[in-house]
């Protein structure tokens, strides 16, 4: 099958490229355009009580004036607020009325803090009708605005947060964010491409050919978004970037590193690339099926912002490898070996000292290796148990020097920790309307509970069936405190004093987030496991064997522990984070398990090929680290250095999917693909492979012996 492509593209390289830019121009011309939303209610299934309660207040209270942003304003002295300053944010918010700032329905300022630190505007807005609606964080641009020259020479200052504020500010460190990420790739790439094969040409094919079909992936995305009603999280935007990248110049490197090696076997520049995709082509195909399989995993999440990202991230993957067999070969053939261009290097085999005294040294002392390994990885994995989630999205997608984060925490000084996103609970009549002495009764066990703050008033629907009670909790909305508040006595309380006759639901951002957590629980028990048996089929169709995709899988999940142990380790222990985004374990498998297996089955195949070719077990684990090694140490350099790149986005999210990715992917081909599993391999021997046949030598290895590039080709060992 894959010589056939092979050929096929050799042959007709300017048909393969021409199909592929009337393809991207075709899907680019025609596509939808790719919007991402931050509302993290868009991802959550109906029947959860948070979703309910936004359903309920839609329908009830369509013009709510629950307030969209706080104005926080204090003494640029830090000293309390003077009459005189009282009468000036009052005289502020009304100004800031009178201006009727389009979508903004109320501004209103509330009663001075009891230590009168701080002042308070909430001003109400227009709800966002969609997840590309623009109309609150336009809103909060022009409050912005206005509100200087409300401060301009006064001894007061003032800024905006509150949840279109934070929105905003997301939003723009998303986009500033993608930008250096994109940035920070390409330069990576440029770099370390030069480095290994010293051609301007090779470190240019990636970025072309990937910036090319780029356009062509997201189109599909945006399609398929568009026709499945699917929810893009902002974080997917820049996963995409260095998921393209960093997939889509593993699957090059692969291709070229067995182009140059045919190269220096004696084949003419066709024949080499007919032989690199007839050798790798099945390698990368099962690599990217598994990595298609684990993010098509997600599908059965019951997390919108869960599903739309396998499915954005399977596309992706798909395009990259598609380019991979077809266009970057059809380029390459027609280069021939001017792709090298100015270095001869790839005419002569370089000594390979490091990979080849790795290779000896694994292969006469496998178990040394395995134990050394799996210790490192069993070592590191027990930090994984102190993983604690956390909810501070808000903050944590932004830098801590957004105005909506800087005031956020002034706010904390004058009133409740959870008054940027008060809670609301809904108080339903079944038949007839809500009576005062009822609402009073509810409003007094809904104060009653422990860590609630302050709870308002009722106010009622137009037709007194609805009541809306804004909950102010003691804790800051995204705590683990305020959650433990939600989940239990608030919840249990609003529905245990709800009156005969009556229902009551909790919603707000905190009970989205006490509903991500129960719906996070139940996906790591049905992706997790999907994943991983989806994955050995693939291992074991790959290998042709039942017994290899056992221990390449637990080489696996013992990768992903010792990853998410580092991540523990570095951002909660050291840096003494209260914890990691709640996503991250579940995005880190996948991307752990998915990439990380695409080494294991870059070595491992190249250890049945050696064994196939009559090398016994130690000899050829010796052989596979000392000619496979070079090409998952680049590719393992490339991938982890794209992530890194999200480390450079400027806030705790990104950050720490960028540290736990990138290390995860140097765990799993420094570790993993490089030592444990040509070690493990060589210890399980022939019976790896069953039932297939390995086909073991019989003859014992000479470990002071140099094999030649053509010994490598063969298969055979000179003794």
């Amino acid at each position: 099958m894959f010589s056939g492509l092979g050929r096929l593209v050799v042959r007709f390289p300017w048909l393969v490229i021409g199909a592929w830019l009337i393809a991207i121009v075709a899907v680019v011309a025609t596509a939808p355009k790719l919007t991402a939303t931050t509302e993290q209610s868009d991802f959550l299934p109906s029947h959860y009580e948070s979703v309910q309660a936004m359903e309920l207040q839609q329908k009830a209270f369509p013009n709510s004036n629950t307030p969209a942003a706080l104005i926080v304003f204090e003494r640029s002295d830090g000293a309390p607020l003077t009459d005189q300053d009282a009468a000036v944010i009052s005289s502020a918010a009304t100004k800031l009325s009178d201006k009727h700032i389009k979508d903004v329905t109320a501004v209103q300022a509330l009663p001075p803090s009891q230590t009168k630190v701080i002042g308070v505007v909430a001003v109400a807005m227009e709800k966002a009708t969609d997840a590309a609606a623009k109309n609150q964080t336009d809103a909060v641009k022009a409050l912005r605005d206005a509100l200087k020259e409300q401060v301009s020479g006064t001894d007061l200052k003032a800024g905006v947060t509150g949840t279109a504020a934070q929105m905003l500010d997301q939003q723009d460190s998303s986009e500033k964010g993608l930008a250096i990420i994109g940035i920070a790739t390409v330069v990576l790439i440029l770099v370390l491409l030069l480095v290994i094969f010293r051609s301007p040409i090779i470190a240019l094919l990636p970025i072309i050919v990937i910036g090319m079909v780029s356009a062509l992936a997201n189109g599909v995305i945006a399609s398929a978004s568009a026709a499945f009603d699917l929810k893009i999280d902002n974080s997917v935007q820049s996963l995409l970037v260095v998921v393209l990248f960093g997939v889509g110049t593993d699957y090059i490197l692969f291709l070229m590193f067995r182009f140059r090696e045919r190269l220096r076997a004696g084949e003419d520049p066709k024949t080499a690339m007919v032989s690199s995709v007839e050798r790798v082509g099945e390698a990368i195909t099962s690599a990217a099926a598994a990595v298609i399989i684990a993010f098509g995993a997600l599908t059965l999440s019951t997390l919108g912002m869960f599903r739309s990202m396998g499915i954005a991230l399977a596309i992706a993957v798909a395009v990259a490898l598609l380019a991979g067999l077809t266009l970057v070969p059809a380029i390459v053939s027609l280069l021939g070996t001017k792709v090298f261009w100015p270095s001869k290097a790839w005419q002569t085999e370089p000594e390979g000292a490091r990979f080849r005294a790795v290779g000896n040294a694994l292969g006469k002392r496998p178990a040394v290796f395995a134990a050394v390994s799996g210790g490192v990885l069993l070592v590191l994995g027990v930090f994984a148990l102190g993983f604690n989630p956390t909810f501070d999205l808000s903050s944590g997608s932004t830098s801590n020097a957004a105005e909506s984060t800087v005031y956020g925490k002034e706010l904390l000084k004058g009133m409740p920790a959870g008054s940027t996103q008060p809670s609301q609970v809904y108080l339903r009549a079944e038949q007839g309307t809500l009576n005062q002495g009822e609402l009073d009764a509810f409003r007094t066990a809904l104060t009653g509970v422990s860590g609630v703050g302050q709870v308002s008033s009722a106010t009622l629907s137009k037709d007194s069936a609805v009541a809306e009670f804004q909950v102010t909790l003691a804790d800051k909305p995204e705590s683990d405190a305020a959650l433990e508040t939600v989940k239990g006595p608030l919840r249990d309380t609003a529905h245990a004093s709800a009156p005969a006759g009556t229902t009551a639901v909790v919603g707000g951002m905190t009970s989205v987030f006490v509903d991500f957590q129960h719906a996070m629980n139940r996906d790591y028990m049905v992706v997790f496991p999907v994943a991983g048996i989806l994955i050995m089929i693939v291992l074991a169709l790959l290998l042709r064997s039942v017994v290899a995709p056992w221990y390449l899988m637990a080489s696996v999940f013992l990768g992903f522990a010792a990853t998410l142990g580092s991540a523990v380790l570095v951002f909660q222990r050291i840096q003494g984070e209260q914890g990691l985004i709640f996503q991250l374990p579940l995005i880190m498998y996948l991307f752990v398990v998915a990439l990380g297996t695409d080494y294991n089955i870059l070595m491992v195949a190249r250890l049945r090929e050696e064994a196939r070719e009559g090398n016994d077990p130690h000899a050829a684990a010796a052989l596979a680290v000392r000619h496979t090694g070079p090409t998952v140490a680049a590719a393992g350099v490339i991938l982890a250095g794209t992530f890194a790149s999200m480390m450079l986005a400027g806030n705790s999210v990104l950050s720490q999917m960028g540290f736990a990715i990138s290390l995860g992917i140097t765990i799993a081909a420094f570790v993993m693909a490089m030592f444990f599993t040509p070690a493990v391999t060589a210890l399980v021997g022939r019976f790896a492979w069953w039932p297939g046949h390995g086909g073991d030598a019989e003859q014992p290895p000479v470990w002071d012996t140099e094999w030649s590039e053509t010994d490598v080709v063969s298969g055979q060992s000179r003794h």
